[in-house]
């Protein structure tokens, strides 16, 4: 059966702004979703930062160069032969001028109770907040996807974002919650490139803007692709990718190399990243569609004040092209094209996932906070028709130390030592770790709330100094030399006079634990379920449907 055909063009437009402040100029270009036989096509980022780019094909390119004649934008087109190796040098460049507001919380679009019990509890700490929306509104092939939300920023004129760490650092030691920046662009960043070809002879020079196309669908090689920012693994490699190639000014107003790629195309370079390949079809199957659905729950929220929709470290997506692409999950894409969850309102739902759940997903807010999703509800990973296990909620230390038939610990792609763990640490780097909160020396730490799963969402601690409560998941990890995950049983090794000597962590999973445990994937198609099975067990009744 063909695809639907794609929206009208009034329909595929996203608009991503806060509510308050006028779009960045020349903003609605770059942050709209382009539609090709029904699919989107997204613009992902594969590096920046660059003063040349090197890239090249076994078959010819064209490309589409931008300039201003006369003050008006004019494009030409300049074909290039096969096998031809070409680059894109800067001449001259401008950074963008940003501001940012602080973004201190974050509430569902349709829950204005939500939202005014959030300002109100901010108001009762003495900080004046306001709200704002992010994210976008659009339709693929008459379906409606709305990832619009609320964000409470701190009440105050927008600011450099440099000039705001210091009030971020504040938030997070008085109240320890973990904030980012909401930026604009004030004024947007410009560059003058110029494109040659192997022998270095100028062919062409472009304002802001040039696009490099393979008519014939060859892949186009670039040169020296940055990964692992900020990561033990930070390395430099040549990679190849379908779709288009575009090279334009990033915030410093260096050159950005973004992927012009079909939703389809970029999840085959993707889905290898996030799970094992050589895993069961079925299992790869419910990470095609995950993953399709995330890309798109997240268009309008990441990099609103950059010429792309993500990026592909951690922080978005791992994605390397056809140079990540594997035949396994290439079939596991092409068997659910289009394909994506909704929830029983209808509603996309941000199908995230984790690494191991340890044998119990978790609730969302519990993780990040903000209000209950109906599809992200923790629930046990047992196998069907398997023996009950103890309640992670009520008794976590059974919970831990009792072997059930959970799908993650029996796929023949488990890992024992991230189903189960332990970690410890000296009384002394515990007392390091949390010397910021003023507390002095930590006689005793509970865990004072857990979410369904176990894992905890509040810490107390108590020093011979002060006493202090550590909110949120995330924060807890981070704490703790990121924790593998916050499921975990915590006892303290005291001397003879009772004073604590090392504290040790008993735990359980790799990850968040929302959404859909990919080891338990994996371990549950193993045992005869499908991915739409895998899938509605996950993410509370969901299914997945057809969109294009």
């Amino acid at each position: 059966m063909p695809p639907p055909p794609a929206p009208k063009a009034a329909d595929a437009g996203v608009t991503t702004r806060s509510a308050d402040l006028p779009p960045a100029p020349g903003a609605a270009e770059s942050r709209r979703l382009d539609f090709r036989n029904g699919a989107p096509v997204i613009p992902v980022r594969l590096m920046e930062g660059n003063a040349a780019v090197s890239f090249g094909s076994k078959g010819r390119l064209r490309f589409r160069v931008s300039s201003v004649v006369e003050r008006q934008p004019v494009e030409k087109v300049v074909e290039g032969p096969a096998g031809t190796d070409w680059q894109v040098k800067l001449v001259k460049g401008a950074p963008a001028e940003l501001v940012a507001r602080i973004q201190i919380a974050e509430v569902a679009f349709n829950d204005k109770v939500g939202l005014a019990s959030a300002q109100q509890e901010w108001t009762e700490r003495g900080l004046s907040t306001k709200p704002q929306v992010l994210g976008a509104l659009y339709g693929i092939a008459g379906k409606v996807i709305d990832t619009r939300r609320y964000v409470l920023v701190v009440d105050q004129p927008p600011a450099p974002p440099a000039s705001l760490a210091p009030q971020q650092a504040e938030i997070l030691t008085k109240y320890q919650v973990r904030t980012s920046l909401l930026e604009e662009v004030k004024t947007p960043q410009k560059a003058t490139l110029e494109l040659l070809d192997g022998a270095g002879t100028v062919i062409a020079t472009a304002q802001d803007k040039l696009v490099a196309e393979s008519p014939d669908g060859t892949p186009i090689d670039v040169k020296r692709v940055e990964f692992g920012v900020g990561y033990d693994f930070h390395n430099f490699e040549d990679r190849s990718y379908r779709g288009a190639i575009q090279f334009s000014p990033d915030r410093t107003g260096r050159i950005a190399v973004i992927n012009q790629i079909g939703m389809e195309d970029l999840l085959k370079g993707l889905v290898p990243s996030e799970i094992f390949a050589k895993a069961h079809l079925e299992a790869l199957k419910a990470q095609a569609v995950t993953a399709r659905a995330e890309v798109l729950a997240k268009v309008g929220l990441k990099h609103v004040a950059d010429p792309y929709f993500l990026c592909t470290e951690q922080h978005c997506a791992v994605y390397r092209g056809v140079s990540g692409e594997a035949a396994t999950t290439n079939a596991a894409v092409d068997a659910t094209r289009g394909e994506m969850l909704f929830d029983l309102d209808g509603r996309l739902v941000d199908a995230v996932y984790s690494a191991v759940c340890g044998g119990h997903t978790e609730h969302n807010e519990i993780v990040w906070g903000g209000v209950p999703n109906q599809a992200l509800r923790g629930v046990p990973d047992l196998l069907p028709g398997k023996p009950a296990t103890p309640s992670p909620s009520k008794d976590l230390k059974g919970f831990l130390t009792t072997e059930g038939a959970y799908a993650c610990r029996l796929s023949t792609f488990a890992a024992p030592t991230k189903f189960r763990w332990e970690k410890r640490f000296t009384a002394k780097e515990v007392d390091d770790k949390l010397a910021q909160f003023s507390v002095g020396r930590v006689m005793a730490m509970t865990v004072s709330e857990r979410g369904v799963s176990g894992r905890a969402r509040l810490l107390q601690i108590s020093g011979e100094e002060g006493a202090t409560t550590i909110r949120g998941e995330l924060v807890i990890r981070r704490l703790f030399s990121n924790l593998n995950s916050a499921m975990f049983e915590l006892k303290a090794e005291r001397d003879a006079k009772g004073r604590p000597t090392a504290w040790v962590f008993t735990g359980g999973g790799w990850g968040h634990g929302v959404g859909m445990c990919q080891t338990g994937a994996i371990g549950r198609a193993e045992a005869g379920q499908t991915y739409q099975q895998i899938l509605e067990h996950y993410f509370g009744g969901a299914t997945v449907s057809r969109v294009y």
